[in-house]
């Protein structure tokens, strides 16, 4: 076959196994799994014919004219260069692992035939998006994923919790989506097409009228899809969903589709330096933010979640420097040791027997109790924490190194203060990257809480695949730099030795100093007597708060035990621990700008209503009632009435006849 033909058979593929899914879930259930796993598995090994082939520097480019659309014509199109060629096999890769995974998973739940199908559409969506050459096929597929995304969020749709995050990620992205529309119209309209080849011509030839306007209304988009800050808020709360779906969506679609969006039309985006400039200050209060509030999470999902946030701000910031090399050599990075942090926290909720459970402060004794999740977690979080070798230190480091190129004024791809913003970010976020893995790992691991009762061993389908994630978290930084800078640009992804000696210092001190932290307030509250309760003060950084402990269980003797009281976290963050576990109240912001007054409205809407215009409407119908009821009366069918009436009314005529003689 042909690289064009195989590469239309790697979205395909996945997509008939949806259809296929969701016509036999029911009269043929034995088909599910296989067709929930076999359609990706193919399509990976499709995607990695297709990057074979491609070798880097052959771009495939093919396109076909959907229909005459008048000026602007929509292309069934396809441009697969290096960076769609990985991309795509991550994609496959995660999708695949994602779906092996399910089958224990979700080995019992009576959706799960709907679940699967839906996986395998999301997947489809994603590597639409990839390969796509034409911006309207691109964004079939970009809106495709948020139907998905709203259906699995939503999967456990019993919970008050999962209907609520599903509605809010739907809303959040569709809250980007609406200027991203307008604003790929107008990069049409100025480009003259959709297609992806002649949009980056026309940026090469000056062509563009609007570039600040496009570039901005794109980011918009971008930062809904990719939950950058301000419209990052949705992400944290989609943990409500199934934990394999959390995996797909933060590691290799969806989330990943913003800065692949941005990496693809990277021209589009240099042509504005203030463009350039705002994506850097999104990027920098990302990285922070998001590092901040994942030191005070408790739920083990929620520290991944806002940690994918600020993973996605890196990739944003070296997009910000004009290195999209680097972005996508962090989102492949990070696609792998991201989807083996959820996959093994899916297995820790598993072993525990319920998603409530996933507290940290709550576990115990989990490395012994689950063993494989244990050793791969620790791998994906020295691979998150950027410690050489594992995969996370050279992507990140290649990251800060152009940040630093720019900075420095060594590449003029953006504008200085970009590189500063980028650079200075990035290093305070490895610093609270190390610190926030050092903590969970501590507190998952080493907990003193309450030991859950034990579910007995998870499905070999689960912790097969844990160990294969292992193996790229380990081993694709230091494969990649050496083997794929074809597929980068041609760039060196070797990292520098300043940027490493910084990079990796400020990781270990973030390490250091939590464990430091946990030491202390391990020490601190071993035996807290519970006549102390009421003389904690609230809010006491060395303590625990005093409504922690006063919930503390079981008691024996005159010592309360803590779930775990040595937690870090808030001795590390102090004063601000309160705000960055609510996500720095950007949800009650929110609801006071957006929720509160279109609610009033909508009150305002109601009363205007049923008291305006019905009553303007009631009382329009009342004078044709009366009118009606008195005529009604009047035909009572007697025609002695009749005849009476009719005599008085010419009776009543004869006198006005002669009055209005005599008077004439």
């Amino acid at each position: 076959m042909t690289t064009t033909t195989l590469a239309v058979l790697v979205p395909l593929l996945p997509f008939l196994g949806a259809a296929a899914g969701l016509l036999l879930g029911r009269t043929a259930p034995g088909f599910v799994r296989p067709l929930a796993v076999l359609p990706p598995l193919v399509a990976l090994a499709l995607a990695a014919v297709v990057a074979v082939r491609q070798g880097g520097d052959q771009t495939v480019n093919a396109a076909t004219e959907l229909t005459p659309t008048g000026s602007v014509p929509i292309e069934l199109a396809l441009y697969i260069d290096g960076f769609a060629a990985l991309v795509a096999v991550l994609v496959a890769f995660v999708a695949t692992c994602v779906q092996i995974y399910s089958t224990g998973y979700l080995r019992d739940d009576p959706r799960y035939p709907s679940y699967a199908a839906l996986v395998s559409l999301f997947t489809s969506a994603m590597l639409l998006v990839v390969y796509s050459g034409d911006l309207i096929v691109l964004l079939v597929g970009w809106e495709i994923m948020g139907i998905c995304s709203y259906f699995l969020v939503g999967h456990y749709w019993e919970t008050p919790e999962a209907r609520a995050a599903s509605l809010k990620a739907f809303l959040v992205t569709k809250l980007g989506d609406v200027p991203f529309l307008i604003g790929l119209f107008a990069l049409a309209t100025d480009a003259g097409s959709f297609r992806i080849t002649k949009v980056l011509d026309a940026v090469a030839h000056g062509r563009l009228d609007h570039p600040t306007l496009i570039a901005l209304l794109l980011l918009a988009g971008v930062a809904g899809k990719s939950a950058q800050f301000p419209l990052h808020t949705w992400l944290p709360d989609a943990m409500a969903g199934p934990t394999p779906v959390s995996a797909l969506i933060h590691a290799a679609t969806m989330v990943a589709a913003g800065v692949y969006f941005i990496a693809r039309l990277l021209p589009v985006f240099e042509a504005s330096q203030a463009a350039m400039v705002v994506l850097a200050v999104m990027a920098a209060v990302t990285m922070i933010g998001s590092g901040l509030a994942a030191l005070a999470q408790d739920d083990i999902k929620r520290v991944l979640a806002y940690s994918t946030i600020g993973q996605l701000g890196y990739m944003t910031g070296a997009l910000a420097v004009g290195d999209r090399g680097a972005a996508v050599f962090h989102l492949l990075s990070h696609g792998a040791f991201k989807a083996l942090l959820f996959l093994a926290a899916g297995v820790i909720i598993h072993a525990a027997g319920t998603n409530s459970l996933a507290a940290m402060s709550r576990m115990k004794d989990l490395s012994v109790r689950v063993p494989d999740a244990y050793w791969t977690m620790t791998v994906a979080l020295l691979a998150l924490a950027a410690i050489p070798p594992f995969s996370g230190f050279f992507s990140k480091e290649s990251v800060l190194g152009a940040a630093e190129h720019v900075a420095t004024g060594h590449t003029e791809n953006a504008p200085g203060a970009a590189g500063w913003i980028t650079l200075v970010a990035g290093l305070l976020t490895a610093l609270l990257t190390a610190a926030y893995a050092t903590r969970l790992w501590l507190l998952a691991f080493r907990g003193q809480g309450t030991e859950a009762p034990d579910h007995g061993r998870q499905p070999l389908t689960m912790t097969v695949v844990l160990w294969v994630l292992a193996a790229p978290s380990l081993a694709l930084g230091a494969f990649s730099y050496r083997v794929l800078p074809d597929w980068f640009d041609g760039r060196d992804l070797t990292p520098t030795l300043t940027n490493s000696v910084a990079g990796t210092g400020v990781a270990l001190i973030g390490g250091i100093v939590t464990y430091a932290a946990w030491r202390h307030t391990r020490a601190v509250t071993a035996r807290v007597p519970l006549g102390a309760v009421a003389a904690h003060p609230e809010g006491d950084a060395g303590l625990v708060e005093a409504e922690a402990i006063a919930t503390h269980e079981p008691a024996y003797g005159d010592v309360a035990y803590a779930p775990d009281p040595a937690d870090p976290g808030r001795l590390l963050l102090g004063p601000l621990h309160r705000h960055a576990a609510v996500g720095f109240h950007m949800d009650a912001l929110y609801t006071a700008v957006f929720v509160r007054p279109v609610q009033a409205g909508a009150t305002l809407v109601r009363f205007l209503d049923r008291e305006v215009v019905e009553t303007y409407v009631r009382g329009a119908g009342t004078l044709p009632r009366w009118l009606g009821t008195a005529v009604r009366r009047a035909q009572t069918g007697n025609l002695q009435t009749y005849v009476s009436a009719l005599l008085a009314g010419t009776v009543v005529l004869a006198v006005a006849v002669v009055l209005v003689a005599t008077g004439a």
